[in-house]
């Protein structure tokens, strides 16, 4: 299988590529990725001189590039990473998000459809669905109610998906995931901000009262339904993701410096963001029962094993808050984390 990643230098695309290359199924893989600020080909460093892995640096948004490059590929499908995904970025300046992440994706979504690529597969989120409430989780038919311009970049790109299967059976597909953790996730996230941050003595900031809700899961087992959705899931059709492991904000925090050692003291109430969702869990039940998907990890397991990750990578993540993996970039610095 000859696959378009786009996006593919970032947090879930460089480990979904690492998971393709190791998985002894044949493909051979294309990465596009603009090198953006959360873009580092230091993710994907040891798969260099992969005969099956090649990386070319492009915008999806540049037209003529994107239709030259599928013109020519020869390509069996196209899975989209690509896309500005920080909700605090994108309620002080939403307008990148609005070119990558919308009109972005139709222009792949185009040159895909003209070109005759056989499978697209959209990487989209739960917050597309909004927030929660104190019940209830979120289904694939559950209506879009996006509440930050990141959420409704990613529901609208979602629409075009779907017109482009009711309109030339086009075939595609979007998953939408809960929040991820793990290996390479750029240190302004939340997970990484608070281990990076507690182990060098620094505060770890939290939004508000800290009791905000989320759905967590370990990236491996994203990326492991990927490759299922991506081979066998039904054109057209939309796949929930997630583990089923709701924690606070804050009791996370709490189990992040409980496994590095540090005091609770370094927990840092800040003021909350705007239209801040409360709470987001997912139904992927879906996903299970058409596709045979399970998670592999437990929280505790997962969470253990992250944080032994950023131990042992501190050049990778330093390099990263200092800036100096952007050096010979012509792109914006890291945001300057507390």
């Amino acid at each position: 299988m000859k696959v378009l990643v786009t996006g593919g230098c970032g947090f879930i695309g460089s480990n979904f590529i690492h998971r393709l290359l190791r998985s002894g199924t044949s493909y051979e893989i294309t990465n596009i990725d603009n090198l953006s600020y959360a873009g580092n080909p230091e993710n994907l460093k040891q798969i260099d001189n992969d005969p099956r892995y090649r990386f070319q640096r492009l915008d999806i948004t540049d037209r003529e590039g994107v239709d030259r490059l599928l013109s020519s590929g020869g390509f069996d499908a196209v899975v989209n990473f690509a896309a500005e995904s920080h909700v605090d970025r994108s309620i002080e300046d939403a307008g990148s998000f609005v070119q990558t992440n919308i009109v972005g994706t139709q222009i792949l979504l185009e040159a895909a459809r003209r070109h005759g690529v056989g499978r697209f597969l959209q990487i989209s989120t739960d917050e597309v669905y909004g927030s929660l409430g104190e019940e209830g989780k979120f289904v694939e038919e559950t209506p879009l109610a996006p509440n930050s311009p990141y959420a409704a970049s990613k529901a609208a790109a979602d629409l075009l998906l779907r017109s482009y299967w009711e309109t030339y059976k086009y075939p595609c597909l979007i998953t939408r995931c809960t929040n991820n953790y793990g290996p390479y996730q750029f240190p302004e996230k939340f997970v990484p901000l608070m281990i990076t941050n507690a182990l060098q003595g620094k505060p770890v900031p939290i939004y508000g009262d800290g009791l905000y809700t989320r759905d967590w899961i370990q990236v491996e087992d994203h990326c492991a339904a990927l490759e299922l959705v991506l081979q066998k899931g039904k054109p057209g059709g939309i796949y929930n993701i997630g583990a089923s492991c709701e924690k606070r904000n804050l009791d996370m925090v709490r189990e992040i410096l409980a496994i590095l050692g540090k005091p609770e003291s370094l927990i840092e109430h800040v003021t909350d963001r705007p239209g801040h969702d409360r709470r987001y869990a997912i139904d992927a039940a879906k996903i299970r029962r058409e596709l045979g998907w399970t998670p592999g990890h437990t929280m505790e397991e997962g969470l253990r094993d992250t944080v032994a990750w950023y131990r042992a990578n501190e050049t990778w993540w330093r390099r990263i808050v200092s800036g100096d993996y952007l050096v010979d970039r012509k792109t914006a610095r890291p945001r300057q984390v507390p």
